[in-house]
């Protein structure tokens, strides 16, 4: 990335290649040289100054576009088509569930797209554009965009899927200690990925409707399959997120029931131990005429009364069934 903002820039060949540009050539493009993509960091002064004062964007649509907290969201107006997605974080030591937010902007001879953090759907197409396999038109990189975005969100939503299923089959066995930071995990990931990705699913559903005339029917049957896929990870992540929640009651009942039996068995060795301990108790008082004293079979005798004792009481909660 340059100083200036510029991540990369390319003009579209219109057969799936596209030339590289720098700033320079990017402020004299015009649009009889080709379409134009231009992939800026919206934090960087010279964008921001580029976009107020050359880009031609309405200042309300510049001020979207600079927004440092976005929420997927579509608008068309005067400066064509403006979009913002959230993708799943898929950088090196990050968070999936962190999800990055891909400002855009479209019109039929020029894209601007603009991200803070590194954005691989955005990566995939330039480098499909490298190889010559990349998008002809404005409409096509529009879908190619919303595909590959969509497609790593599915990766994720089937980890966190397969994550759930894991914990349903060991919920029974594994240590509680091992669980507890596993289901915490999956359920903070649920409520991060669906934060952003219901809304999300609402934007692609309401694009593939817009009347913008360089959309193909072809392109809009397409979009309207990315907003179904999305649709099912909302489904499939709601139904994680309730299937973590049956596990974690499932290990409260789990260390409940413990806990339960733990009690018990107190209860029953304080029920056979305190009148024996009365008993010791009331014999080993420091006064004198105290009975047996005197005899040296006092101790064994003792003994054995309290053995006898604590059988009758056990043989007392068995016939109860406390035992």
């Amino acid at each position: 990335m340059d100083d200036n903002g510029l991540i990369f820039a390319r003009i579209l060949d219109g057969a799936g290649g596209g030339r590289k540009i720098d700033w320079e050539d990017l402020e004299k493009w015009t649009p009889e040289r080709g379409v134009l993509w231009a992939h800026l960091d919206y934090t960087s002064k010279a964008v921001q100054q580029w976009l107020k004062e050359e880009s031609g964007l309405s200042p309300l649509t510049c001020e979207i576009l600079m927004e440092e907290d976005t929420r997927p969201r579509v608008l068309t107006s005067i400066d064509g088509l403006f979009l913002i997605l959230r993708g799943v974080n898929c950088n090196p030591g990050s968070d999936p569930e962190d999800m990055v937010a891909l400002r855009m902007n479209y019109n039929e001879n020029r894209i601007i797209t603009m991200r803070q953090r590194r954005v691989m759907a955005i990566d995939d197409i330039n480098k499909a554009i490298e190889s010559g396999d990349g998008p002809t038109r404005t409409g096509e990189f529009l879908i190619m965009t919303v595909e590959r975005i969509v497609d790593r969100m599915g990766d994720v939503v089937a980890e966190v899927d397969e994550g759930v299923d894991d914990l349903e089959d060991t919920v029974l066995s594994a240590e509680s200690y091992e669980l507890r930071p596993k289901i915490s995990k999956l359920r903070r990931q649920s409520i991060s990925l669906r934060r952003y990705i219901a809304p999300q699913r609402d934007v692609l559903t309401r694009l593939s409707n817009e009347n913008i005339s360089w959309l193909t029917d072809k392109d809009k049957l397409r979009l309207r399959e990315s907003a179904e896929r999305t649709a099912r990870f909302v489904e499939d992540i709601d139904s994680a997120r309730d299937r973590a929640a049956i596990i974690q009651e499932e290990l409260n009942n789990r260390l409940s029931e413990q806990n339960n039996k733990a009690m018990y068995l107190l209860s029953i060795v304080a029920a056979i131990f305190l009148p024996l301990g009365l008993l010791t108790g009331l014999l080993g008082i420091n006064v004198g005429g105290i009975p047996g004293s005197e005899n040296h079979w006092a101790f064994a005798f003792v003994c054995l009364m309290l053995v006898i004792i604590a059988v009758f009481l056990l043989s007392i909660f068995k016939r109860i069934k406390w035992l």
